[in-house]
């Protein structure tokens, strides 16, 4: 009897099936990253929508920022996901983290633009 076909075939066509414990965790990990994009969209649509007294330019590169910092997390949530269930399947080392370093910069920068705005 054959298995039956999973998608990403990319994915599961290598290796053997791990602990369902670790593709669970990192499931819940794929799901994190989904939220932490959702939230920074959340952050862009809040900085325009609250219409902060501040000038416009400076809200605007700020929401525009979070908004690329969405589609970031968005993108590890996938990569981050196939590349954590490959090392699992495959039993190599997992992968080091991808984009956190550039959402933590990147949420810093909007911060900065922020304060910026109010005082320019």
């Amino acid at each position: 009897m054959n298995a039956p076909r999973r998608f990403p075939g990319t994915v599961y066509r290598d290796g053997d099936e791990p602990d369902p414990r670790f593709s669970l965790a990192n499931e819940r990990t794929f799901l994190a990253w989904l939220r932490t994009a959702l939230a920074l969209y959340a952050g862009a649509f809040a900085l325009e929508a609250l219409a902060l007294p501040e000038a416009l330019g400076w809200r605007a590169a700020a929401a525009g920022v979070f908004v690329v910092l969405g589609t970031v997390a968005s993108l590890q949530a996938w990569w981050g996901w196939a590349a954590t269930e490959r090392s699992l399947r495959r039993d190599t080392p997992l992968p080091g983290l991808g984009a956190g370093a550039i959402i933590v910069a990147g949420v810093i920068i909007a911060a900065a633009l922020v304060t910026i705005g109010l005082f320019a």
